[in-house]
């Protein structure tokens, strides 16, 4: 078993601000086996409690952390304003706070996590946005819940985290349909397909949200979770391949002591 500090990504906009650490993880430098292998960050997988608990404490030492903070997504518009470790996951896809030292983190496996911080008003943000919860709002509650934090959305910086690129989000007329039935002005991000399908930009969708909101930075990674299988978990490639269930990669967000 390997001590080693696990490895993760930064975007050059969030990394230049001052007193904000972050780093998007995927799948390596863990103790997880066989379909979790090796940095799930899953609670709410079906792996080892203890392998999970093992790969969370990993990543809060990778980032300095005094913890590291994660809701039970479920795919809502809801944010947590954070004031405290819990021990009790709240149901919720965002979090806000302006503690120093509490690591907000994102757990996806496809779905885009999102980072965003105002380095001057001391606060950072972090949502899970999957095409449910984007559509419903997630990344506009938590940027309206940064604001009431004493943040301006043309000082924040976001940063669009791995996720499914829109050349492996393949999708059917009835989605594009329902999508487009609540977003008419996102056409554009579907591109057809073989036969009757599309293929849907999630990360594009994400982005063009937070522009229309005015946030100051956005950078997207540009990682597709899917494609790189040796970097990251994904729940779509695991459907594609009937396995019984899937890591969860952590995107993670703090304001430093």
């Amino acid at each position: 078993m390997t001590s080693a500090a696990p490895s993760f990504e930064t975007s050059p906009g969030l990394a230049a601000l001052k007193g904000v650490r972050h780093g998007f993880f995927g799948r390596l430098g863990g103790t997880s086996k066989g379909l979790y292998a090796s940095l799930n960050a899953g609670p709410g997988s079906g792996d080892d409690p203890a392998a999970v608990t093992a790969n969370r404490a990993r990543i809060r030492d990778a980032m300095g952390a005094s913890a590291l903070l994660s809701c039970h997504q479920v795919h809502s518009p809801d944010v947590v304003h954070v004031t405290e470790a819990w021990d009790q996951r709240p149901e919720a896809d965002a979090m806000v706070t302006t503690m120093p030292g509490l690591a907000l983190c994102i757990l996806t496996a496809d779905c885009t996590p999102v980072l965003l911080g105002d380095a001057e008003a001391g606060v950072i943000g972090a949502a899970h946005a999957g095409w449910k919860g984007a559509i419903g709002g997630v990344l506009e509650s938590v940027v309206a819940s940064m604001t009431e934090l004493g943040a301006r959305p043309g000082r924040i910086r976001a940063a669009i985290g791995p996720t499914i690129a829109q050349a492996s989000y393949e999708v059917g007329p009835e989605f594009r349909d329902t999508f487009l039935e609540a977003s008419p002005a996102s056409e554009g991000l579907f591109i057809e397909g073989k036969g009757d399908r599309f293929h849907f930009d999630l990360p594009g969708y994400c982005h063009d949200s937070l522009a229309a909101m005015g946030i100051g930075h956005i950078a997207n990674l540009g990682l597709d979770t899917c494609a790189l299988e040796e970097a990251y978990f994904s729940n779509r490639r695991r459907n594609q391949r009937g396995e019984a269930d899937y890591g969860r990669n952590a995107s993670v967000i703090l304001l430093l002591p």
